[in-house]
């Protein structure tokens, strides 16, 4: 399994561009998903865009129902390394998440930094 893409944002409507962006160039909204530490802002930009949240698909029942008793850093975390990062990168990225920064996966990566720097 392939890395997925990752880029992290401070502004939602820039993410919700490239997530646009990504749609009109076929890439499938199952592909695509938003993480952040606010569950409300993460719902609000997935429904805004029709696009996924991390959840027991991603995870697994078994990781999904252990997780609803963690710690949402360690509910974080979990979601990333289960989507395919290691724990160190988890652990960074979750890190950018308490600071207010929501981060745009996308599992399917072909031409993705292509497709965004247009």
């Amino acid at each position: 399994m392939a890395k997925p893409f990752i880029k992290g944002y401070s502004n939602d409507e820039e993410l919700q561009t490239d997530i646009e962006k990504l749609k009109s160039q076929n890439v499938g909204e199952n592909d695509i998903y938003v993480i952040s530490h606010d569950d409300e802002r993460t719902k609000r930009i997935a429904k805004n865009v029709e696009i996924n949240t991390i959840g027991a698909n991603e995870m697994g029942i078994g990781d999904a129902v252990k997780g609803a008793f963690d710690k949402k850093g360690d509910q974080l975390r979990k979601q990333l390394e289960n989507i395919g990062f290691s724990e160190a990168e988890a652990e960074n990225y979750e890190s950018e998440m308490d600071k207010g920064t929501v981060f745009l996966i996308v599992t399917r990566t072909d031409n993705v930094d292509t497709i965004l720097a247009q």
